[in-house]
């Protein structure tokens, strides 16, 4: 009778083995890919919020240069100023995107109510007021990316936790779906700029 080596002797217990490897593999390569996942979504709307915030911020210089060279305050700087209280005392991450919304809006209607009018040729040659109008274009402009990126991500997270074999390593690690940010129909409101004067 010949004598078994180790591996003839204990085969079935190194198949079991090796079948369980490779699931414990599986199982932390699934986990993993989902954190990384759920971390890039997050890090897309911390570079969205942050832009939000730099807008937010730019906003008081605005009010400050535009309200110095007219000499009143306009329904449209009013606005502009309470949608950037919203946005800052907003709590979740869908009111925080909606206010931000407002803001873009509400800065691009004083911009361009200035822009169309000739009634301030002051304020349309003030140094100030063009590098801060530069700033927040290209501050939406960066808004836009961002948010578009997020939505990217969101996607991208979705479809792994709803692939087999994903879906059912999402339900065990309760890895759950994220909403994509959907905007009610013409629940933005975008003030009119009217005559071109400022109101």
């Amino acid at each position: 009778m010949e004598k078994q080596n180790f591996f003839q002797k204990n085969k079935i217990w190194l198949i079991v083995f090796g079948i369980l490897l490779i699931f414990l593999i599986l199982f932390i390569s699934k986990y993993n890919t989902f954190v990384t996942l759920d971390q890039d979504v997050n890090g897309k709307w911390s570079e969205a919020e942050n832009q939000y915030q730099r807008q937010a911020d730019l906003i008081p210089n605005l009010i400050s240069v535009v309200s110095s060279s007219v000499k009143i305050e306009t329904n449209l700087i009013k606005e502009v100023t309470e949608s950037r209280t919203k946005w800052q005392n907003s709590k979740t991450l869908f009111e925080k995107d909606f206010a931000g919304a407002e803001m873009n809006n509400g800065i691009t209607a004083l911009i361009n109510a200035v822009a169309t009018s000739e009634n301030y040729p002051i304020l349309q040659a003030n140094k100030q007021y063009i590098a801060l109008t530069d700033e927040l274009s290209g501050t939406q402009n960066r808004i836009t990316v961002a948010r578009g990126r997020y939505i990217e991500s969101i996607q991208k997270y979705n479809t792994a936790i709803k692939r087999f074999p994903g879906r059912l390593f999402a339900d065990l690690y309760g890895f759950g779906e994220k909403e994509y940010y959907k905007a009610e129909l013409g629940s933005l409101k975008t003030p009119e700029i009217g005559s071109g004067q400022l109101p």
